[in-house]
């Protein structure tokens, strides 16, 4: 270590002083020389000091002049000791994770700054009352039981349940948390729960906090099975009817569904669920009928007859096993159905659905029976009506007499059609054919146009008949009025009702007349008029072969709608069939010809010049060939649709309702639009000839011809058929006699025009006159008849058959 500047001249100049003073100069030189090391080291310390003070950081002490030590709780990345002046004292985190204590079970670490501390979990206190401890060992914790310390911690009904460092608040069995309330309990309706506690024989009873399960009435619990537990099983007291197809009847369709009722009647389902397996077995049935569409009439309603029974009977057996209580069922095709299930009494009731409703005095139900519930029921199937197509209806006689009275002619036939569903009205009292009081209804029904004259909606009811199959009748029910699609009805009986729409056919006995009368006027004419045209040679030709091929036609078919058109009776036979295919040809072959009239007539004003017309080979294969592939095709395609029945009386004609009567008045309205035109054209053709030929004829002889030749094309095109295209469905006398009265005796005006008025025809009857009295024909006559004007024969029509 180098002295201190100062002391080098005073040691220099001892030295200088001689040995003596040696030594103490050595001694006082080591003083100096301590003194010295004291100071030097008392700088040191004090240097080092206070840098020291300067970098250690935050939370650590100075080790030396160069190291720090980091304070208890707290660590660098280097180690509790470090020289980097970058380094700093973070706090560990003894907590973890991961851990580095363990503070037991029951227990939770809490870190603090530099330190840590133990405290027990929610749910736990130490035994030993110190809220903090620093090791496992000191751990006392140990679970709270809260249903002890807080007895009323759950509230209402619930029970408080202990927990491991907690607790639970649960429902008692046969309750559960209301979901508005979440901590209050509410009573489980096990009954309606999915799980089924009770056996299917039994019917639930819920109560608070449990539930029996009880036998239904008409039911007893099975030997050795208690009446009230989960575990009961029943058995049925009451036998279900005994339901069986018609005899007689074989059909695929409908043994599969008594197949079905068999099942419906052995299980032991609820009564509920029993009804709408029954329900929608039934509307199976009807809606895909399969084999039943294949039988006659007779069969398919006693097939109706017989369900309509039957379901009465297995409805009201069902009803008795169900619990005093109002029920309904709608399905989704909807058929209906509504019970009423109490005890005897008095009273009106009303019951029913949108179908039909129903009044009864509830003494009326029980009828005879001494004690337990009463039933009355009410069916409405809107898919009966398919079965019940073509039913027969009869007309009481006091209602048949009223019409008569009213309309002063006798009342011929009914014509219906069913506008509501069938409902079907049945009791516990089964002797329903005369009722004490009378019973009112109110049925809903499709019709809301204004009805016609001879139109009325009915209350009918049906009525089985082993002969017929069953029939609509409408003996002891009358009706009230109706209004707003429902018409109110009052019945002395029970049984199964509908609103039918009726039509009477009331007998005009001088449109009868007429119509008779007529047509034997025409029959005879048009076998004239078939045998001028055959044996007058002057007159033959392609107008006259058209002429004899229409009035074959027209004769044929008038022959056979005058002795075969109505068939009396409720059947529509092989016979009746065959008459209405006939009718079809043959008309249709009369208009076929008519347009072939026209078509000449077109070639013999319009086209004078321009050819002569169709061959003859054309003529027969439109007049006869195109009326023959429309009723072949008409006859493949729907074959039951010839013959129909209206009322009482089968009329054999094509049928209104399948459509098929257009394959007839299709065709019609389609030539009789053409010879329209071709009338129309003709008369105005001519009107312009008569002006060339002599413009000065008088207007009063013009008026005359035209009038003539106008007639004769409308009877000659079958334009006077548009007032009668539906000859059996008039509803108006004035279409009907104006239709009557042209069209029967459009035989007599074809023989008038065509032979009387022509002058060619004339003078052949005044030859075969002369030859059967013998006289010989005049030559004068002859001479006169070879030196007419060609054209003027032409154009006149009592010589050219217009």
């Amino acid at each position: 270590m180098a002295l201190p500047q100062p002391l080098l001249p005073l040691l220099a100049a001892q030295t200088m002083g001689g040995s003596r003073c040696r030594v103490f100069l050595v001694l006082h030189a080591l003083c100096a020389l301590l003194i010295l090391l004291e100071i030097e080291s008392g700088n040191t310390t004090a240097s080092a000091s206070t840098d020291c003070a300067r970098w250690c950081p935050l939370n650590s002490k100075c080790v030396n002049a160069t190291a720090c030590r980091c304070s208890p709780g707290f660590n660098s990345s280097s180690g509790e000791i470090f020289t980097s002046s970058s380094e700093t004292c973070d706090d560990i985190i003894e907590c973890g994770p991961p851990p580095v204590v363990s503070c037991g079970k029951f227990a939770d670490c809490k870190n603090t700054e530099g330190s840590y501390y133990c405290t027990c979990n929610p749910g736990y206190e130490p035994v030993s009352g110190a809220k903090m401890f620093r090791n496992e060992s000191e751990n006392t914790c140990q679970d709270i039981d809260e249903c002890q310390l807080y007895p009323r911690i759950c509230k209402g009904r619930s029970i408080c349940v202990n927990t491991a460092g907690s607790y639970t608040c649960e429902c008692p069995p046969g309750f559960e948390f209301d979901q508005q309330h979440p901590n209050l309990c509410k009573d489980v309706n096990e009954c309606t729960s999915e799980t089924k506690p009770c056996h299917k024989t039994t019917h639930c009873l819920n109560s608070v906090g449990s539930y029996k399960c009880r036998c239904r009435p008409g039911w007893k619990p099975m030997p050795g099975s208690p009446n009230g537990p989960n575990t009961t099983i029943c058995e049925a007291v009451i036998s279900f009817p005994t339901w069986t197809p018609p005899h007689g009847i074989k059909s695929q369709s409908l043994s599969h569904f008594f197949e079905k009722v068999k099942n419906l009647s052995s299980n032991s389902d609820s009564p509920q669920v029993t009804i709408r397996d029954l329900i929608k077995s039934l509307e199976e049935l009807l809606e895909e009928p399969g084999d039943l569409e294949t039988l006659d009439s007779w069969a398919r309603l006693r097939i109706a007859t017989n369900l309509l029974s039957g379901l009465e009977n297995f409805l009201r057996t069902l009803a008795l096993t169900m619990p005093e209580a109002p029920f309904t069922y709608h399905s989704p095709k909807n058929t209906e159905l509504s019970l009423m299930i109490q005890k005897q009494g008095n009273g009106n009731v009303t019951m029913g659905q949108s179908h039909a409703r129903m009044l009864l005095n509830w003494s009326m139900a029980a009828g005879s029976k001494d004690s337990g519930p009463s039933v009355a029921g009410m069916l409405s199937s809107p898919s009966m009506g398919q079965l019940l197509k073509n039913a027969a209806f009869n007309l009481d006689s006091e209602k048949k007499a009223e019409l008569e009275k009213t309309h002063e002619s006798p009342v011929r036939a009914v014509q219906h059609s069913l506008v509501s569903a069938v409902n079907s009205v049945f009791l516990s009292n089964t002797k329903t054919e005369k009722l004490d009081a009378p019973v009112t209804f109110a049925f809903s029904h499709s019709v809301m146009r204004k009805l016609e004259t001879r139109q009325e909606l009915i209350c009918a009811f049906w009525k089985g008949d082993n002969k017929s199959g069953g029939y609509w009748d409408t003996t002891g029910c009358w009706k009230l009025g109706g209004w707003n699609g429902s018409i109110t009805c009052q019945c002395s009986h029970l049984s199964s009702f509908a609103i039918l729409m009726a039509h009477y056919d009331i007998e005009d006995l001088k449109l009868a007349l007429i119509t008779k009368v007529g047509l034997s006027l025409s029959l005879v004419c048009l076998l004239l008029c078939i045998l001028t045209f055959l044996l007058v040679r002057p007159i033959q030709g392609s107008r006259t072969t058209v002429h004899l091929h229409l009035c074959i036609c027209l004769f044929v078919g008038s022959a056979i709608f005058l002795l075969g058109i109505e068939n009396e009776g409720d059947k529509v036979g092989p016979g009746c069939r065959l008459v209405a295919g006939l009718l079809h040809y043959w008309f249709l072959a009369a208009f076929c010809w008519m347009s072939l009239e026209g078509l000449e007539l077109y070639f013999l004003v319009v086209r004078v010049f321009q050819g002569q017309g169709l061959g003859k080979r054309w003529l027969y294969l439109i007049g006869y060939g195109v009326p023959g592939l429309i009723v072949a095709v008409s006859a493949a395609v729907k074959s039951e649709g010839y013959g129909r029945v209206k009322g009482s009386v089968s009329y054999c004609w094509l049928d209104y309702e399948g459509g098929l009567i257009w394959s007839f008045n299709g065709p019609v309205a389609f030539i009789i639009l053409c010879n329209a035109v071709i009338f129309v054209t003709t008369v105005w053709k001519l009107t312009q000839k008569f002006s060339e030929i002599n413009p000065d004829m008088k207007k009063l002889k013009k008026a005359r011809v035209l009038t003539i030749t106008a007639l004769a094309q409308l009877f000659l095109l079958g334009c006077t058929w548009v007032f009668g295209l539906f000859l059996l469905d008039l509803r108006s006398q004035v279409q009907s006699y104006t239709f009557t009265i042209l069209n029967c005796l459009q035989g007599f005006f074809l023989f008038l025009l065509h032979c009387l008025l022509n002058k060619k025809v004339r003078e052949e009857y005044r030859k075969w006159a002369c030859m059967v009295i013998g006289n010989k024909y005049s030559e004068f006559a002859t001479s006169t008849s070879g030196s007419s004007n060609n054209q003027t024969r032409v154009l006149r029509p009592s010589e050219s058959g217009m």
